[in-house]
């Protein structure tokens, strides 16, 4: 699960840095969706290794 989430993280960031960056309006918004998702992902990733690790 460390792995997911740091995989997350890091596509969350790349994606924040395009999405929020000065590169255009299109791929901005773009990457400002992936950063969204990409960090939901990692808190879902972030609770499921919590849950497992707790049982």
């Amino acid at each position: 699960m460390t792995h997911w989430t740091i995989t997350f993280i890091v596509l969350a960031v790349i994606a924040g840095i395009l999405g929020f960056g000065e590169i255009g309006n299109d791929p901005s918004f773009i990457g400002q969706a992936f950063f969204v998702v990409f960090l939901i992902l990692t808190f879902i990733t972030i609770i499921i290794g919590k849950l497992k690790v707790t049982r």
